[in-house]
């Protein structure tokens, strides 16, 4: 089996009780025209036939488990679907706040390291002619971009396809160049891959060099341990709390619009207003602002493969400013400056640049640590862009996706959104004894939305 890149096998490494490390996404869907009481649990018992699974979802860490031995996968030729695949009902009355505590739990519980490493929810019970799927997977084998892309393929955008196939089973090779043996290369792919390692690593020198440079002289952009103490950078526990909610996308858009921001940029301008107001609420809001990490993608727009293909840029989100548009004029200035820096750099260049921020997450590990050190950044926040037309399963309607993402020690709050649709979906991760009352900051997004459009449009 394939080594394991140090990208991904410090998502292993790093990984306890107190810190799982799995990204996990919630879907909620329609039942179909026709569906009887018994539709999930049919198609329950449907989904575990499914046994010709594709080898990203057969691999289990190879080693003595919990030593630094776990460099490499396994093939697991004995995988047991129906641990991997399971059916949940949600108790009465079946609202969202019910399906929401069921994932909360769900996703502070550990994978096996002894199995391949996701599980596969399925959840009746849902008011509204609705049930669920919540979803987790260990982050040493997708990052959330090539998460999302294996959840597209088992979906259809016709609400007639049937025999869709679910993310585990491999799709059906549909022209001559999926023909090539999987894990073989088209010739000369190897020698020209390695020739670019070389020349980026060749690189690499200057670009740190950059980096330093601003870091200590230019201070043209957002720099690691700028970011203030604050109630996120604590030590956490394993308990997870989830909040989701979707916005209009069209709502988003025209505020861009009218202030020369992004998509991207108006919803960090949303977070950092709902942060805000609830730090305040609870009289916690530090003097200086606070700062995201966002990570970028780095992996090509047609690519489904697993592992992780990220960069990161500092931003301030200016929690310091009481005004609305002041701070998002300064998140767009914020996250210019951090794109200008990675201008002519290679993926293994930024990679390399964007581990520095992450670097002092594993010395947080240690205990103490996270009281004694100044956090590198406050809180992750990411956006990962999601299909545009609305897709089914098998004839149900997806209604919506909110990605269920990974707190971390001295990390305590996660913010992870998705598009689809016509909508901007949120998905709140937060240490269940850390960050209180995490529901009130969808309200707080909201607020902060409708200010930006009475002050911009």
């Amino acid at each position: 089996m394939p080594m394991m890149p140090v990208t991904d096998s410090m998502f292993l490494l790093g990984e306890s009780r107190e810190h799982p490390l799995h990204v996990g996404g919630l879907q909620l869907f329609e039942l179909p025209p026709g569906a009887g009481p018994g539709y999930v649990s049919d198609m329950h018992r449907e989904l575990l036939t499914e046994v010709d699974v594709q080898p990203l979802f057969r691999r289990r860490p190879r080693g003595p488990v919990g030593s630094l031995g776990q460099l490499a996968w396994a093939n697991d030729d004995l995988l047991d679907l129906e641990y991997h695949v399971r059916l949940s009902g949600l108790p009465t009355p079946g609202r969202v706040r019910e399906l929401l505590e069921l994932v909360s739990r769900l996703h502070g519980s550990l994978l096996d390291r002894h199995r391949p490493l996701w599980e596969f929810h399925l959840i009746e019970g849902l008011q509204g002619n609705r049930f669920a799927v919540y979803t987790k997977v260990h982050h040493a084998l997708v990052d959330g971009v090539s998460a999302l892309r294996l959840l597209q393929r088992s979906l259809s955008p016709d609400a007639d396809e049937r025999g869709m196939r679910p993310p585990w089973s491999p799709r059906m090779r549909t022209n001559a160049a999926d023909s090539r043996p999987r894990g073989e290369a088209p010739p000369f792919q190897g020698l020209a891959a390695a020739a670019n390692v070389v020349r980026d690593l060749v690189g690499l020198g200057p670009a740190a060099a950059k980096y330093v440079n601003q870091a200590f002289r230019e201070q043209s952009a957002t720099l690691p341990f700028e970011a203030p103490k604050s109630m996120f950078n604590v030590p956490i526990t394993g308990a997870r709390r989830f909040a989701a909610q979707g916005w209009p996308l069209e709502r988003i858009r025209a505020v861009g619009a009218a202030a020369g921001a992004t998509v991207n940029d108006v919803m960090l301008a949303m977070c950092a207003g709902a942060l805000r107001q609830y730090m305040l609420e609870l009289g916690t809001l530090p003097d200086k602002p606070l700062v995201a990490a966002v990570p970028i993608s780095l992996r090509a727009e047609d690519s489904s493969s697993g592992g992780n293909a990220i960069g990161l840029i500092l931003c301030t989100l200016a929690t310091d400013l009481d005004d609305p548009a002041d701070r998002l004029a300064a998140i767009v200035e914020s996250m210019r400056r951090g794109k200008q820096f990675y201008d002519g750099m290679s993926q293994l260049q930024i990679i390399a640049l964007s581990a520095i921020p992450f670097a002092p997450l594993a010395v947080a590990l240690v205990p103490g640590a996270v009281r004694l050190t100044p956090p590198p950044f406050n809180l992750l926040i990411s956006n990962v862009p999601g299909p545009k037309a609305p897709l089914y399963w098998n004839g149900a309607r997806m209604q919506g996706i909110y990605p269920v993402s990974i707190p971390a020690e001295g990390q305590a709050l996660n913010i992870t959104v998705t598009s689809y649709d016509g909508s901007l979906e949120f998905g709140l991760t937060g240490c269940r004894r850390s960050v209180p009352h995490l529901q009130r900051l969808l309200a707080h997004l909201e607020t902060e939305l409708a200010a930006l459009e009475k002050q911009v449009l």
